[in-house]
């Protein structure tokens, strides 16, 4: 089995190290402690806080628009199994035609702060971690209670016979 951490939008600066929750660190220590990988999927910021997810597990990051980082892509592609996985900051307008010139079956996406899961048309799973950080509440929907901004990340597991589980993980505010 291969399992990855999935994180986005952590929007730490260098100014914030200081205040650097260790209640942040020490639940992500706990919630991705037998990954593999971490995904990133941009606006880290600042590289001080890859190289703090880097003691949990090696990391994959894309380039957000408010990255300062040198040497981020802003998408990267690599195989798993039997999928392509494609990692990008802002999910792209025509979703089949990105499917289909990169030739992915999981698009990873942050920039909306939402966590998200989603199956599409085009056999293509969209996971999107939301934020841990500066969650935003997903839209309202009729007949049911106002939805509530959470701090969230992702796991995502694909085992020997390429089954895919994947988990919104919400994470305690300090």
């Amino acid at each position: 089995m291969v399992k990855f951490g999935i994180i986005s939008d952590t929007h730490f600066t260098i100014k914030d190290e200081t205040s650097l929750s260790e209640n942040l660190f020490n639940q992500l220590k706990e919630i991705f402690k037998d990954v593999d990988e971490i995904v990133h999927a941009g606006d880290v910021c600042e590289e001080f806080f890859l190289d703090h997810l880097k003691k949990i597990a090696p990391v994959r990051c894309v380039k957000g628009e408010l990255d300062k980082i040198t040497g981020l892509e802003e998408f990267i592609k690599f195989p798993v199994n039997n999928y392509n996985i494609g990692v990008i900051h802002k999910k792209p307008e025509n979703l089949e035609d990105c499917f289909k010139k990169n030739n992915i079956h999981i698009l990873v996406f942050g920039h909306t702060h939402q966590p998200l899961i989603k199956g599409t048309p085009y056999n293509t799973l969209l996971v999107n971690p939301g934020s841990p950080t500066k969650p935003k509440a997903p839209p309202p929907k009729r007949g049911f209670e106002k939805p509530i901004a959470r701090s969230t990340v992702i796991t995502l597991n694909i085992d020997e016979d390429n089954i895919l589980s994947t988990y919104i993980i919400n994470i305690k505010n300090s």
